[in-house]
């Protein structure tokens, strides 16, 4: 699972994932430092029947995250070897790690 969770009421996505990273992961940003991957829809890692809209932004920051709200630990993982993982959310497999891996292609990392 990745940072994020549900808009307040009039919050775009862009305002919702600022303060859901800041929430759950201390990290602040400014608009000019989020750049927009993508947006799907697919089911709820975990939540039968469910289905969610799912925004993707990628961002570069200093600092260190720390594990805030409901959050228990963090771990870094390679996105190559998290597409090897069967406890991967479907959204998470699907789209964000390969728009991720196909975005650090494209920028020579």
């Amino acid at each position: 699972m990745q940072p994020g969770g549900k808009p307040e009421p009039g919050e775009t996505p862009i305002e919702t994932v600022m303060r859901e990273v800041f929430e759950e992961l201390g990290v602040e940003f400014e608009l000019k430092d989020l750049e927009p991957y993508g947006e799907w829809n697919g089911p709820a890692a975990n939540e039968e029947d469910t289905s969610i809209q799912a925004y993707l932004f990628a961002a570069r920051f200093n600092g260190s995250p720390q594990p805030l709200a409901e959050l228990e630990e963090l771990l870094w993982i390679d996105p190559r070897d998290a597409l090897l993982r069967d406890d991967i959310a479907p959204l998470l497999r699907e789209h964000v790690l390969p728009t991720l891996l196909a975005n650090a292609n494209d920028n020579g990392a």
